[in-house]
């Protein structure tokens, strides 16, 4: 079995190697000469690239993807996700606040019948060390609400940037998959509901990241307009 582990990124020239190089050492160990990273630049500013790049001295099996201009983190994963070539592909964030280990849970699930596993911080058996903000929270509650009332999906978290597919369920989605912003989750488990796939949500230990990129008021906005589209966009579903 080949894993690939897709990293999405926009001015992480801090962050990212770090979480690089953590990831490299965990694979290593258990995944030996049976994985892929691949890191999608969604057109960053500062030295995301090079950093990447100079990592690659040292990560063979890294791979870097660009996009020239800032697109949205939807675009990123997409393009990932669509270039990787694992049984198993998974996507995480940059920030690493979803450790790599998580993806043992992930492939039990697989493993069991699962086509598509969504981390979800809101499982009960889940480890939140140190929680988000009390506004973001409740923002998050709030979100909840209206996917159901707008795209009636029921999944206590889709946010969580930590997923993992089947090759044949990535080519599925990602094929289908149109939303470039924060959005783009919602959308993913709309297709997978309409095509039919089985979804599971796990536990995971997930530590929040204070300098995250989700802007708020305005993506919050964004997002909601977005989930207002997504039926619109799958009619033929």
């Amino acid at each position: 079995m080949k894993l690939s582990v897709v990293i999405p990124s926009y001015n992480e020239q801090s962050r990212l190697p770090q979480t690089l190089l953590e990831a490299q050492s965990w694979l290593d160990e258990h995944f030996p000469k049976s994985y892929e990273i691949l890191v999608v630049d969604d057109g960053s500013e500062d030295q995301t690239c090079a950093e990447v790049i100079r990592i690659q001295n040292q990560l063979g099996v890294l791979q870097l993807l660009r996009l020239e201009q800032n697109t949205g983190k939807g675009a990123a994963v997409r393009k990932g996700m669509l270039a990787a070539r694992g049984d198993i592909i998974v996507y995480m964030d940059a920030d690493h606040s979803t450790h790599i280990r998580e993806i043992t849970k992930a492939i039990e699930a697989i493993a069991k019948g699962a086509d598509v596993v969504i981390a979800s911080r809101r499982h009960p058996q889940s480890q939140i060390p140190r929680h988000q903000s009390w506004l973001r929270e409740n923002m998050g509650r709030t979100f909840r609400s209206l996917m159901y009332a707008v795209v009636n999906l029921e999944f206590q978290d889709t946010q969580c940037g930590f997923k993992a597919f089947t090759y044949k369920s990535t080519q599925q989605l990602f094929t289908r998959q149109r939303l470039n912003g924060f959005s783009f989750d919602v959308e993913l488990l709309y297709i997978a509901k309409k095509l039919g796939l089985t979804v599971q949500e796990i536990p995971v230990c997930w530590i929040n990241e204070p300098n995250s990129r989700v802007r708020m008021i305005v993506d919050p906005l964004r997002m909601f307009l977005d989930i207002t589209r997504i039926s619109n966009l799958h009619k033929d579903l």
